[in-house]
């Protein structure tokens, strides 16, 4: 009787959409990461360059 109410409560609260919504904002949350990184190091070797071409002209 008690594993038949525990499966009932298990299945009710499985259902929700919760799980897709956590789902979408992980992914999100990693694409933002993957743009952050990629713009750093874009960003990162064009003032590198820049920083080299100023101190060879000092």
């Amino acid at each position: 009787m008690n594993l038949d109410f525990f499966k009932a409560w298990i299945a009710t609260h499985t259902r929700t959409e919760r799980g897709a919504s956590l789902v979408e904002y992980a992914l999100l949350v990693a694409l933002i990461a993957v743009v952050c990184i990629a713009a750093v190091t874009v960003l990162g070797n064009n003032l590198d360059s820049q920083f080299d071409s100023v101190g060879a002209s000092l």
